[in-house]
């Protein structure tokens, strides 16, 4: 699949504001909790929910708002989970639904996009942590 360029967006975009960042990561993580594949290794990796939806909140803020907000390593706290494909496609899925309903058009699309992007990082860099080969399935 391929991805068409990211949609022209800007921080001013009327939609783009903090709170349906935030509006965005709580109702997301809220329906990730609760799901039945994702959300026991959710749980079961997060101790402080309302510190993690911050963090995330603020990496998307930094994402698409440009704050500069966030400084952490995304990366290395996922690379002990035990996910695999079927994972991070429902996590897509629960992401681009709940971006669909809370922004229009091109917004969603830019977060859907950067989602995509994300998934495939994270599963590629898990891939090689254990020593296997992962080429891109949500960006391509």
């Amino acid at each position: 699949m391929t991805l068409p360029a990211n949609p022209v967006i800007h921080t001013f975009h009327p939609e783009l504001t903090e709170e349906n960042i935030a509006k965005l990561v709580a109702t997301f993580y809220g329906r990730a909790r609760e799901d039945d594949l994702i959300g026991p290794i959710f749980n079961a990796a997060v101790k402080d929910w309302d510190h993690h939806i911050a963090q995330i909140s603020d990496f998307w803020s930094s994402m698409v708002l440009r704050t500069g907000r966030y400084n952490g390593r995304p990366m290395r706290p996922h690379l002990v989970l035990p996910l695999k494909g079927e994972h991070f496609d429902r996590w897509l899925m629960l992401f681009e639904q709940t971006a669909r309903e809370i922004f229009g058009g091109d917004v969603a699309e830019a977060f859907i996009i950067r989602a995509r992007r994300i998934a495939d990082s994270f599963e590629m860099g898990i891939a090689t942590t254990r020593g296997e080969i992962a080429q891109p399935r949500h960006s391509v």
